[in-house]
């Protein structure tokens, strides 16, 4: 994968849980597609990626689980 900061060939993209907020407004979010970059060491979400984290945020009750704290799986 090309790297969207440096241009160079070695991207990957990894699964990870974000979480946002705190105390009762505290939402996880678990699977979350972030690319890192070995030739840089940026990492950061697609435009897409990102539009997705708000729609899960604007909608939590419907898009996540509650557990200990809220989580939803980026999907």
């Amino acid at each position: 994968m090309i790297c969207e900061m440096c241009g160079k060939d070695g991207a990957r993209q990894r699964l990870l849980t974000r979480s946002y907020g705190k105390n009762e407004s505290l939402l996880v979010i678990e699977d979350v597609p972030v690319i890192f970059c070995p030739n840089c060491g940026e990492r950061y979400m697609t435009a897409e990626t990102l539009d997705h984290i708000e729609r899960i945020k604007s909608s939590p009750k419907t898009l996540a689980t509650k557990r200990l704290v809220t989580v939803a799986v980026f999907k």
